[in-house]
C-alpha cells in the first residue's frame, strides 16, 4: 500500500467514480450513461437529432393522415405509400435507440421516467401504424408521421440537455496537479531529479525558492516562510524551520529547504483530501429531477387510461373502437412539451446564468438553490481578497502616512514577497513619489534593509525591533488581537511607523451579508485563520456563526454538521482545501478566482470573485424553478386533458377527440412550453444587480 503511486491512486478513485455515477446515472432518463461521457453523448444527440430531422420531412410530408390534416392532395403512385412506413422503421430503429435502451435501465432499476414513457408512446405508434399500413390495422391507426415528431422533438430536448450537463475536468486530476512534476531527491551529495511518486519515506529532497513540496516531509535543514493557502486556506505564510512538518504541494515562498519524506502517495494530507472529494462526490445524492417524476406519474397514469379505455370500450362490445381507442391514448400520452419543458428552461438558465458570470456545471445544485437555508462563506479569498494588502498605517511623531508608505515601498521594492508586493501596491494606489533604493538585503524572519537616500532602511517584524531593542507602536497589540501582520520601518535604526497588514475584506462583501439576510439565509464563514482573525472579519461584515481555526479535512464535517442540524447548507470557496466541502455541501459555489480543484468539485462557479454572485445564483434557482414549475403544468395538464377525451369520456355525448385534433393540441402545447422558457431571457443577473434588488425589497 506504501508504494502505490499518487497516479494509481488518483486512478482508482477515477474508475471507483465512474463507477458509481455510472450506477446512479443509470436508470435515470439518460439512457444510462455516466457524467464523463457527456461531451459524447452532446455530439451523439446533436448527430441523431440531424440525421432524424432529415429523415422525418419526407415521413411527415407522405403521410396521409398528416396531408389530411393539413388539406393537400398525395399523388397515386403506388410507390410513394410506402415512403413513410418505409423511412418510420429507420427513424423508430435508429431514432429511437437512446430512448428504448434507456426505458430497458428505468426497468431494470424499477424507477419509470421519462425514457419508459417516451418508449411506450413511439413503441406503441410504430407497431399500430405497421400494422395499418400492412392492412393489419384500421387505418385510423397510421401514426408514421407522429413517431417521426415525437422522436425528433425527444433527441432535441435530449441534445439541449446534454448540452447543459456537459461536465468539466475532474477534480481529482487537478489535485494531483498541485505535485510538481519532478522531485530533486539528495544522493550522496548529488542532487537527482525523480518523479514524486519514486520518492520513498526517508528520502531528502531539495526544496528550491518558489518551488513546491513533493510528498508530506520533516524540514531537516533551512528556514522558509511557506505558502499552505492552497492546502489549509491560511492566507499568511508559515513559517517553517528544522524539525517542522510540511504538507506536499506547498510551495516555499522565500528561500530554499532540504526536506525528509515522511509520508508518499496514498499516505499523503494531499490524497486525503482527494480521498474526501471522491467519498463526497459518489456518495452525494442524485435528487430525482422534476420532469422524471412527472413521467413516472404520467407512465401508470397513461397505462391505467389505456387499461381503462379498452376494457369499456371491449364491454361494450367495440372490439375495433378498443383497439383505436387504446393506442390513441398511448400516443398522444407521449409527452411532447413534457421532454422539452425541462431542458429548454435548464439551457436558457444556464445561458443567462453565463452571461451574469455565473457559471452552471449541476443542474441539480441549481434546482436545489432556492431552498438552500444556510450560506457558509470560506474566508480566504472568498469573503477576503485572499492576499495581504495594507490596511492601516501609525506614523511616529514627526513623521506623516504618505511618508511612512514611501520609504517602506522604497526598501521593499527589489522584494517579490507577498507582504512587500502589498506594501508597494499601497504606495501605488496612493499614487506616492516612491524615491529608488539601492543594496537591497533580506534576512528570513526578520525583514529587509536598503538605503534610501543615503540613508538606512528597514522594514520588518519583532525580531527587527529585538535587534535595536525597541519597543511596539501602541496600536500594534490591537492588530495583533486582530490577527493582522505589524511591520515597523526604521530609519537609520530610528522608528518611524508602523504598518497594519492584513487579508483585506472584499468591499462586495459586507453588501452579499446584507442581502443574503434580506432574503432570510443565514450566513456562516468558516476559516484556517485563528479565532480573533475571523471574530474581527465577521463583526464587520455582520455574519451570524464563525467556525475558526478549522483544518482543511474538518471542512467537510462543518458542513456535515449543519446538514445533520437540518439545514440545506451552500458553501462558498476557492481553495484545495474547499474541495472536499464543495462536495459535500448541498449547493457548492466555487469563486472562479479560485483553484481548478474547487471548480471541478462545485456545482455552481462564479466567474467573478464578487460573493454578491451567490444572490444572482438564487434568483436564477428560483426563477427557473417557477418556469419549470409552469412548463410541467402546461406539458402535463395538456396530457391530463387530452388523455380522457381521446379514451372516449364524451362518446355518450357524441364527442370523441380526432387524432389530429390530439396531435394539434400536442404541439400547441409544445410551442407554449418554447414561448414561457424564452422569458427567462429578460433576467437581470449582474450581481449588484441581484444583491440591489434584495436590499431595496427589504427596506421597502
Amino acid at each position: 500500500m506504501e508504494h502505490h503511486s499518487q497516479l494509481d491512486e488518483h486512478q482508482e478513485h477515477q474508475e471507483h467514480q465512474e463507477h458509481q455515477e455510472h450506477q446512479e446515472d443509470g436508470g435515470h432518463g439518460h439512457g444510462g450513461h455516466g457524467h464523463g461521457d457527456h461531451g459524447d453523448h452532446v455530439a451523439q444527440f446533436r448527430r441523431l437529432f440531424w440525421i432524424m430531422l432529415v429523415v422525418a420531412v419526407p415521413v411527415v410530408a407522405f403521410s396521409p393522415m398528416f396531408a389530411g390534416l393539413v388539406g393537400y392532395e398525395l399523388p397515386d403512385a403506388g410507390w410513394t405509400g410506402w415512403i413513410s412506413p418505409v423511412l418510420g422503421v429507420v427513424v423508430y430503429a435508429w431514432g429511437g435507440q437512446p430512448f428504448l435502451t434507456g426505458a430497458v435501465d428505468e426497468i431494470r432499476g424499477r424507477s419509470p421516467g421519462m425514457m419508459l414513457l417516451i418508449s411506450l408512446a413511439i413503441t406503441v405508434a410504430f407497431l399500430s401504424s405497421l400494422g395499418a399500413s400492412l392492412g393489419l390495422l384500421h387505418h385510423e391507426l397510421e401514426f408514421w408521421w407522429e413517431l417521426a415528431l415525437l422522436v425528433v422533438i425527444m433527441l432535441l430536448g435530449h441534445w439541449i440537455e446534454m448540452r447543459s450537463l456537459a461536465q468539466t475536468t475532474s477534480a481529482l486530476d487537478s489535485l494531483a496537479a498541485l505535485l510538481p512534476d519532478e522531485a530533486e531527491r539528495v544522493e550522496d551529495g548529488e542532487v537527482v531529479r525523480v518523479a514524486p511518486s519514486d520518492l520513498a519515506v526517508g528520502d531528502v529532497v531539495l526544496v528550491r525558492p518558489g518551488g513546491a513540496v513533493p510528498a508530506d516531509a520533516r524540514v531537516v535543514e533551512g528556514a522558509a516562510a511557506m505558502d499552505e493557502s492552497m492546502v489549509t486556506g491560511e492566507s499568511r505564510t508559515v513559517r517553517r524551520e528544522v524539525g517542522d512538518t510540511v504538507v506536499a504541494g506547498t510551495v516555499a515562498t522565500d528561500s530554499g529547504l532540504r526536506v525528509e519524506v515522511t509520508a508518499t502517495g496514498d499516505e499523503t494530507a494531499l490524497a486525503g483530501i482527494q480521498r474526501l472529494v471522491a467519498d463526497a462526490q459518489s456518495s452525494s445524492s442524485r435528487a430525482q429531477r422534476l420532469a422524471d417524476r412527472a413521467a413516472a406519474w404520467l407512465f401508470w397514469f397513461a397505462l391505467g387510461a389505456a387499461i381503462v379505455t379498452a376494457l369499456v370500450w371491449m364491454l361494450l362490445g367495440m372490439p375495433d373502437a378498443a383497439v383505436v381507442r387504446t393506442i390513441t391514448v398511448l400516443v398522444i400520452a407521449c409527452p411532447h412539451a413534457l421532454g422539452l419543458a425541462i431542458p429548454l428552461v435548464v439551457s436558457i438558465a444556464t445561458e443567462r446564468a453565463a452571461r451574469g458570470g455565473v457559471l452552471v456545471k449541476d443542474r441539480l445544485a441549481l434546482e436545489s438553490m432556492r431552498t438552500v437555508e444556510a450560506v457558509l462563506f470560506d474566508k480566504t479569498g472568498t469573503l477576503t481578497r485572499g492576499e495581504p494588502a495594507v490596511t492601516a498605517v501609525e506614523p511616529a511623531q514627526g513623521h506623516d502616512v504618505d511618508e511612512v508608505l514611501a520609504l517602506a515601498a522604497a526598501a521593499e521594492s527589489d522584494s517579490e514577497h507577498p507582504l512587500a508586493r502589498a506594501i508597494t501596491g499601497a504606495a501605488g494606489a496612493r499614487a506616492l513619489q516612491v524615491p529608488s533604493s539601492t543594496g537591497f538585503s533580506s534576512s528570513p524572519a526578520v525583514g529587509v534593509t536598503a538605503s534610501v537616500e543615503g540613508r538606512q532602511v528597514r522594514v520588518g517584524g519583532p525580531y527587527l525591533l529585538d535587534e535595536h531593542d525597541l519597543q511596539e507602536v501602541a496600536v500594534a497589540e490591537d492588530w495583533h488581537a486582530e490577527g493582522a501582520t505589524v511591520l515597523h520601518v526604521l530609519v537609520d535604526g530610528e522608528p518611524v511607523g508602523a504598518l497594519r497588514v492584513a487579508d483585506e475584506i472584499r468591499p462586495e462583501s459586507r453588501e452579499a451579508v446584507d442581502a443574503l439576510h434580506a432574503l432570510g439565509r443565514s450566513v456562516v464563514m468558516i476559516t484556517g485563520d485563528a479565532r480573533p482573525v475571523a471574530e474581527a472579519v465577521a463583526a464587520e461584515l455582520g455574519i451570524d456563526r464563525v467556525f475558526a481555526g478549522v483544518r482543511p479535512e474538518d471542512k467537510s464535517a462543518i458542513v456535515a454538521q449543519l446538514q445533520q442540524e437540518g439545514r440545506k447548507v451552500a458553501f462558498v470557496g476557492d481553495g484545495v482545501n474547499d474541495a472536499p466541502a464543495l462536495a459535500q455541501a448541498d449547493v457548492g459555489i466555487a469563486i472562479g478566482a479560485g483553484t481548478d480543484v474547487a471548480i471541478a468539485s462545485a456545482g455552481v462557479i462564479l466567474a467573478s470573485s464578487d460573493p454578491r454572485s451567490v444572490l444572482s445564483v438564487i434568483e436564477l434557482s428560483r426563477a427557473s424553478y417557477a418556469k419549470m414549475k409552469q412548463n410541467l403544468w402546461w406539458a402535463a395538464g395538456y396530457n391530463l386533458l387530452a388523455v380522457p377525451l381521446a379514451a372516449g369520456v364524451l362518446a355518450p355525448v357524441g364527442f370523441v377527440l380526432p387524432m389530429s385534433v390530439g396531435a394539434i393540441l400536442m404541439s400547441l402545447s409544445t410551442v407554449v412550453v418554447a414561448l414561457n422558457a424564452q422569458l427567462l431571457r429578460r433576467l437581470d443577473l449582474r450581481p449588484e444587480a441581484s444583491a440591489g434588488r434584495h436590499l431595496e425589497a427589504a427596506v421597502s
